[in-house]
């Protein structure tokens, strides 16, 4: 029997209400040499039922079955099952357009130095969609050069996690999905850009993404600003921040306050604080003072080995901060990085 050029990796708990549709999604794909990995996750409803009954109907499909631990177990338990090299995440409440796993896996074999390919997405259904999942979208859907993600992937996951493809060898490498209490799918990208690995976003729509209320990104904890906050700083001094000895905060209000204290857990040289509003200028925050923007380029040059964070989460304020700072001639990913 022929190996599969691509495994879809599916973790499914209690799914029973969309996993039909997903699966047809998934039958329903161009391209026709791959497996489908259904890891259900001790599934309480019919979950199980109806993998079960797919499975006698299509032998691409393959159940695991497992005792509920969660997403990480599901997902590693999973990989370790994917038979082929190109591995499709897909959840069992979203869809798939049918010329992604082609699409993707024909732009892996076209490009050796690429690991990772995600795609655009959209929302659905449109009733039930929040304005913040919007704005999102449209952010993933900026990103899609390798420079443009590893610029901005301090800001949020630039990936939306059951739209990428990836090379099997290279996660297994990295270690595999790891827990460390924040997000599984953000360490990840984020383990995979500190070890240099090339991403690419194709630049059509192939994965609809649901946002209903069971979502896990609204009911896990690992998934909560505070987390994501920690893995940022995490990371950061993981990266970035070696070897600087001055870390400048652009913003001292609530996201500057939150990414600073998980720094300074971290031991990070926080220098100063920027900010705009007159009323905070010239007091501290966690100790440091508070500077202008113009207090900011004068003293650059004072600053030992200095970087800036951008932590500013009102929406419109990264554009004026990169106008600022390209009016100092700082670039962005050397001497500044976007964190909210």
């Amino acid at each position: 029997m022929k190996a599969p050029q691509v495994s879809v990796l599916m973790p499914c708990y209690n799914a029973a209400e969309t996993i039909s549709e997903t699966l047809d999604s998934l039958f329903a794909q161009t391209h026709i040499n791959f497996e489908i990995v259904a890891v259900d996750d001790g599934s309480e409803d019919e979950t199980l039922d109806i993998l079960q009954r797919a499975a006698q109907q299509d032998p691409r499909l393959k159940p695991i079955v497992r005792p509920h631990e969660g997403i990480i177990p599901a997902l590693n338990s999973g990989l370790i099952a994917c038979q082929a090299e190109y591995v499709a995440r897909m959840d069992a409440d979203d869809l798939a357009q049918p010329e992604r796993l082609k699409l993707q896996a024909e732009f892996l074999e076209a490009h050796s130095e690429i690991d990772l390919v995600a795609s655009l997405i959209e929302g659905f259904p449109q009733s039930e969609l929040r304005g913040g999942f919007h704005i999102y979208i449209d952010w993933l859907n900026s990103l899609v050069e390798h420079e443009q993600i590893m610029r901005e992937r301090f800001v949020e996951s630039p990936f939306a996690h059951p739209s990428v493809m990836f090379r099997k060898s290279v996660v297994q490498e990295l270690g595999g999905y790891q827990e460390h209490g924040w997000a599984e799918d953000y360490d990840l990208w984020l383990r995979m850009a500190a070890a240099d690995v090339r991403f690419a976003k194709l630049s059509e729509v192939l994965v609809s993404w649901r946002d209903h209320p069971p979502r896990l990104t609204r009911t896990d904890s690992r998934y909560s600003l505070s987390n994501f906050l920690r893995a940022k700083a995490h990371y950061l001094m993981r990266g970035p921040l070696i070897g600087r000895e001055s870390i400048i905060i652009w913003g001292s209000g609530m996201m500057g306050r939150r990414i600073s204290k998980y720094l300074l857990d971290e031991d990070a040289p926080i220098t100063a604080f920027v900010d705009i509003d007159p009323k905070k200028i010239g007091r501290t925050r966690r100790g440091k003072p508070i500077i202008s923007i113009e207090d900011l380029a004068n003293q650059w040059p004072a600053f030992q080995k200095p970087i800036i964070l951008a932590a500013v989460g009102a929406r419109g304020a990264r554009k004026l901060i990169r106008a600022s700072l390209e009016d100092m001639k700082l670039e962005e990913g050397r001497d500044w990085y976007a964190v909210a």
